[in-house]
């Protein structure tokens, strides 16, 4: 699949993703508001129900007052054993819900004559105007019940007119009558703030929960604006209450999420797999040709000896079988370094770990190096500064991780000037050793720096076609060193060179163990490349 391709399915799969987030966002913020605005409408109309309800139980207050004063007589009530005064009572309601009683007060005899139907023609006109009198004094007494409830009832103390217990009863049933069956705490305040009675959780209730938790109601609204007192509600769970709404919506973010997570990783995947697939069609190119010219040489040679003047000059028969025989080797060479990549990368290779002498494996490979060095017009400057240097290694493996980082530098050097090898070691620890291979080469720019150690990987040189390799030189390395219980770093400026850093256990010896010397096993010399 082109690279393109993975693009184009990367943009229109996150903005399927982005799309979805969006709207799903968007109608979770729709949900949130709409149940914000239900419940403020449901609060408002409880409250407002609320203080109507203290208003009529305040005009009730004063309207039993008054009346209480004519409802004392009945209509045969008698004193000192003869009819006296008696009365007729009226109910009413009025406009406004109000229910009161008027008692029509006359003589007993004459309501009683109207009851019994007698003389009814002509105490008609009489009675129609006594009861139009009883009327319009009733009417003064509702009308001073009216007074009385403007002049005296901002007086009275708030505790009386508001009702802690009422007040409570009325909320609660009027929530419920809207739907809102969850805890609320209230306080009355009066207009300059002060808190008159509260409950014990609205104590809780912050100034930060204004507008947003709490809703203020006017109480007894004609009283005048001195003596206003207001009604204020919090609802302590008033949050939970309005997300309750959108907590379907969770698991839909949580799998979209999900999604966004499998998608990124597969991209990434995707882009790494294409890298892997590129630097490995590069590698079978490079191994391709790295194979061929050994076979190639091998072949004409093969055609030198069937040719009968060949046969018969000993020096040419000698010199065609020596070059066959260092093109064999070189081939062999090649499909073991191979093989034995993939077979530590199965973990199937094994190391035969022995005491060494670093400083001693590390001076053999610098003399072994030097005379290729020198040719070039170069050299190599060795400082054995480790007094310790006995690490517990596989030695063909540890030489052969100096030798590829030495034919590394000597591959990368500078073309305009001589190449300068410089191999250290020291003791930077009790129990560590440090190796440091500097050069000063082409350097490796640092996008490279962190990729060199991979597999298959090759730094770009630009137009040097001169430098051959499979990319698994320094991938070799780190993993042999890794596989010592070592570590190494790269450090890097380009047309400045690099340095390697390797730093690897030291084992404890004794005096008696320094005075001995190491045991030096044949080496291999591989060649390796970034």
């Amino acid at each position: 699949m082109k690279k393109s391709t993975i693009w184009l399915l990367a943009v229109l799969m996150a903005l399927t993703l982005v799309g979805l987030l969006y709207i799903q966002i968007i109608y979770m913020k729709s949900m949130i508001r709409m149940r914000d605005d239900q419940f403020t409408e449901g609060v408002r109309h409880s409250l407002y129900a609320v203080s109507s309800l203290l208003e009529q139980d305040e005009t009730k207050y004063f309207l039993e007052e008054d009346v209480a004063e004519v409802e004392s007589a009945s209509v045969y009530t008698q004193y000192g054993g003869a009819p006296h005064l008696g009365g007729v009572k009226y109910s009413f309601t009025t406009h406004s819900g109000l229910e009161g009683e008027v008692t029509l007060k006359s003589d007993a005899e004459k309501i009683y004559k109207i009851q019994n139907g007698s003389n009814v023609a002509s105490s008609y006109n009489s009675m129609r105007e006594e009861l139009k009198g009883q009327y319009l004094y009733q009417k003064g007494v509702i009308d001073d019940v009216i007074i009385n409830i403007m002049n005296k009832a901002a007086d009275r103390p708030i505790e009386e007119r508001a009702d802690s217990a009422n007040v409570r009863k009325y909320l609660q049933r009027e929530l419920e009558n809207n739907g809102l069956e969850l805890p609320f705490e209230f306080a009355i305040v009066n207009r300059n703030g002060r808190t008159l009675y509260e409950t014990d959780g609205y104590k809780l209730a912050g100034p930060g929960t204004v507008g947003n938790s709490m809703f203020v109601q006017s109480l007894f609204r004609n009283d005048p604006p001195s003596k206003k007192n207001y009604l204020k509600v919090y609802f302590p769970s008033k949050t939970d209450y309005i997300l309750s709404s959108v907590r379907f919506m969770i698991p839909s973010f949580v799998f979209t999420f999900v999604v966004l997570i499998v998608f990124l990783y597969t991209i990434i995947v995707a882009f790494r797999q294409k890298k892997i697939t590129e630097m490995k069609n590069d590698f079978i190119n490079n191994m391709t040709h790295e194979f061929k010219t050994p076979i190639s040489t091998i072949s004409l040679a093969a055609q030198m000896l069937n040719d009968p003047s060949v046969r018969k000059s000993p020096t040419m028969l000698q010199h065609i079988s020596g070059v066959i025989n260092d093109e064999t080797k070189r081939l062999r060479f090649q499909v073991e370094k191979v093989l034995q990549m993939s077979m530590f990368d199965k973990q199937k290779g094994t190391l035969r770990m022995q005491d060494v002498d670093a400083n001693s494996v590390i001076a053999n490979v610098a003399n072994t190096f030097r005379l290729k060095v020198e040719k070039y017009g170069g050299k190599i400057l060795t400082s054995f500064d480790a007094h310790n240097a006995i690490v517990n290694v596989d030695q063909m493996h540890f030489t052969n991780v100096i030798f590829n980082l030495l034919d590394n530098a000597f591959k990368y050097r500078r073309e305009d000037e001589p190449l300068e090898l410089c191999i250290t070691t020291r003791d930077i620890s009790h129990d560590r050793l440090e190796i440091v291979v500097s050069d000063n080469g082409i350097g490796i720019a640092k996008e490279d720096l962190k990729k060199i150690f991979d597999k298959f990987y090759r730094v770009s040189t630009g137009n040097r076609h001169d430098v051959k390799g499979f990319g698994l030189g320094l991938a070799y390395v780190h993993k042999m060193i890794t596989l010592m219980h070592g570590d190494i770093k790269a450090e890097s400026e380009l047309n400045r060179g690099t340095k390697f850093i390797i730093t690897l256990p030291l084992l404890e010896t004794t005096p008696d163990d320094d005075e001995e010397e190491p045991d030096n096993n044949e080496t291999s010399n591989p060649a390796s490349e970034e």
